[in-house]
Parts: C-alpha cells; structure tokens; sequence
C-alpha cells in the first residue's frame, strides 16, 4: 500500500480528480455539482447504495463489552478506519449503534469482499 502513496497524493493535485482516498466509503461514489445562484460550484459525493450481502459474503460476530467499531475494524481488516464497511452491512444510521450493547451479532463482511456501489 505504501508505493500506492505517490499516486494518491498526485492525484490530488490534478483538477476534477476524486476527492477520497481508495479506502474511504466514498471513493466510488459519484461526485456531483450543485451550482449556486452566484455561479459558485459546489461539488458534493452522491447518494451510495448497497446491494445487499448475502450469507457467504459475511461473518456473525458477537459484540463483547467494551468493543467499538473501530477496533473491530482494526481485530477484521487490520485498519481501524475501515468501520464503515461492517456500518453498511448492518441496517444501523449510527455506527456506534453496532457496539453499544454486548451481546449483540453483528454482520463482518469478508475483507475485500464488501461490494461498494
């Protein structure tokens, strides 16, 4: 990941390119442009949606005491910012709804396995 760098860094630089990395919950999402009535652009990533995962694409997991979205990122896919993708595959608006009780089974989908839309 770390000769991916550059490349991400430089595509910063060039007008128009996408504006999250590759490892956020938007980098495919499509970017829109709202102009306003004085003629300033306003760009803005449009609406995500997921398909469903089925069975074979996830994990259960029983949330323990104490865990957060961000360290089940961190204990599944090796990056704690990667909480995003165990958010999209629970029917939660809050992510902290996935950890704020113990006891409760929550959805890991497979690394990589995740399928962004």
């Amino acid at each position: 990941m770390a000769d991916i760098q550059p490349y991400e860094n430089a595509l910063g630089a060039i007008p128009g390119a996408h504006p999250y990395p590759r490892t956020s919950r938007y980098h495919d999402a499509e970017i829109g442009v709202h102009r306003q009535p004085d003629g300033t652009e306003v760009r803005y990533a449009k609406r995500r949606l997921l398909p469903p995962l089925d069975d074979s694409e996830t994990q259960a997991h029983t949330v323990g005491a104490g865990e957060r979205p961000d360290l089940l990122a961190q204990q599944f896919y090796g990056d704690p910012s990667q909480w995003w993708r165990i958010a999209d595959a629970n029917p939660v608006l809050d992510p902290r709804e996935l950890t704020e009780e113990a006891g409760r089974v929550v959805e890991i989908p497979e690394p990589g396995g995740h399928r962004r839309v």
